[in-house]
């Protein structure tokens, strides 16, 4: 019983990570713009300014 409930949480972890934008596209910029600074992460902020700022 175990064994499936880890299975099915395995499942629903890859459609969570698969529904994100990739990083660098017109999308993901939007979504790390609308973001609080407080919520940014120091390597989202790096590829913010490499691919949204310094196209």
């Amino acid at each position: 019983m175990r064994l499936i409930n880890v299975f099915f949480a395995g499942i629903f972890m890859l459609f969570l990570t698969a529904c994100s934008p990739e990083v660098g596209s017109e999308e993901w910029c939007q979504q790390i713009k609308e973001k609080s600074a407080g919520d940014i992460t120091a390597n989202e902020a790096a590829d913010y300014a490499k691919h949204c700022v310094f196209k």
